[in-house]
């Protein structure tokens, strides 16, 4: 059988009317945010805009069909994702973030605790749910086998009862729309301070309304303006004990799997954000000549630069694609491509941007041109859900480091 890269009508259908919801509704974003200080008067204003989203089905896309979803699989998310993000990272790192927060209930968890969960996301799709992970101290070696340090989020077992205390920040939809909480948590903790990850990493799901949840600030970051980083306390934050997804130790990985996930996605926001840069860049080479006497796209120079600026957007594309594939055949098994994805993609976003830069000259670095923002918003990507150089490369190198790595895995489609 042949490699076949053609999208299926139902992919075509799904991809139109991602584009069409984006230029619909997401154009607004922008102009809604931008008068707008605080980063959570930003991420407030969003609320309409993730509803609509909401009544359009992309929540239910992260749901199972047996509770009312659609349960959209990654390549078909990704092919949304683009079509979104070309337009505002923003709302759909919210939806994302809702994604992360049920990743671990949706494909780990019990039936009961799927029944607990999940339908209340079917019942209002702009209920948010949050991923607890990043500690203030930082999330890169929250698998260090050295008990005393990483994850220091703890929850002690009290009867049929975990009692939850720590200190988390970057959890994006964390403050949810209120400034209360999200409606649900997923808690990245450990069950016991003497124990490594390995034996005691878990994870525990939080409705927002327990009492104990405190938002204590909020992280004003330079890109995706609109996204939500507040710090989330824990204090003595108790919880039906049957609230664990799994047992201790199984969070490390529940963890690769939903940031295998991301990563995969990420590439398609990634492109998204490419593939918006090129626009730009290239409707500026065809219609302007900087008072001289052509369009500088006829200048040698400035056509190789965009020539260069698409080949690597289409390679980021099929990159995801695969990645996402892979996912999905493996059932998230194989996650080398998925990790790859989010690195060569991230940096290459910033690359690409820069470069686009550089063909409109020195007003694309003013509010003549939105190329400024797109670059805010893509040095987030190599940055943020696992750094590339804290976490991506570094789960590569234990990939390469195992006597059972074998290379051509992920390019025969194994897991």
């Amino acid at each position: 059988m042949s490699i076949d890269f053609q999208l299926s009508e139902s992919q075509k259908a799904l991809q139109a009317g991602a584009r069409a919801f984006a230029a619909d509704v997401l154009r607004k974003v922008g102009p809604t945010i931008t008068p707008l200080v605080k980063p959570d008067e930003r991420f407030y204003a969003t609320r309409p805009f993730y509803q609509a989203m909401a009544d359009a089905g992309f929540i239910k896309a992260l749901l199972p069909e047996s509770f009312g979803g659609t349960a959209l699989s990654t390549l078909d998310f990704a092919l949304a994702a683009e079509e979104l993000t070309a337009v505002d990272v923003n709302v759909p790192s919210a939806l994302l973030g809702t994604g992360l927060g049920l990743h671990a209930v949706v494909h780990h968890g019990t039936p009961e605790q799927k029944q607990r969960f999940l339908p209340d996301f079917i019942e209002d799709g702009s209920r948010l749910a949050a991923l607890a992970f990043t500690e203030v101290t930082g999330g890169a070696n929250y698998d260090s086998t050295d008990p005393s340090v990483g994850v220091q989020t703890f929850a002690r077992l009290e009867g049929d009862e975990w009692v939850i205390n720590g200190a988390k920040h970057y959890t994006t939809n964390g403050t949810g729309w209120d400034g209360k909480g999200a409606h649900l948590y997923s808690v990245i903790c450990r069950t016991d301070p003497a124990l490594p990850p390995q034996q005691s990493l878990a994870v525990i799901m939080v409705p927002g309304d327990a009492p104990g949840i405190e938002i204590v600030g909020l992280l004003d970051t330079m890109g995706h303006r609109a996204t939500i980083s507040p710090r989330v306390h824990f204090n003595n934050v108790r919880v039906p004990a049957s609230n664990i997804v799994g047992k201790p130790g199984d969070g490390i990985t529940m963890l690769e799997a939903a940031f295998s996930w991301t990563a995969a996605l990420i590439g398609s926001a990634c492109v998204g954000v490419m593939r918006t840069a090129f626009d730009i860049a290239l409707k500026f080479a065809q219609s302007d000549r900087r008072s001289g006497t052509i369009p500088v796209i006829e200048h040698q120079n400035v056509g190789f630069m965009l020539a260069d600026i698409k080949m690597r957007i289409e390679a980021a594309r099929y990159l995801t694609w695969k990645s996402c594939h892979q996912l999905d055949l493996t059932e998230g098994r194989s996650r080398e491509l998925a990790i790859i994805t989010k690195t060569y993609c991230s940096e290459l976003c910033v690359q690409v941007v820069y470069d686009a830069m550089r063909v409109v000259g020195v007003d694309a670095y003013t509010d003549l041109y939105p190329l400024a923002g797109l670059m805010q918003d893509a040095l987030c990507f190599p940055l943020y859900d696992g750094g590339n150089m804290g976490v991506r490369r570094r789960q590569l190198h234990t990939l390469l480091r195992s006597k059972e790595y074998d290379a051509m895995a992920s390019a025969e489609a194994r897991g």
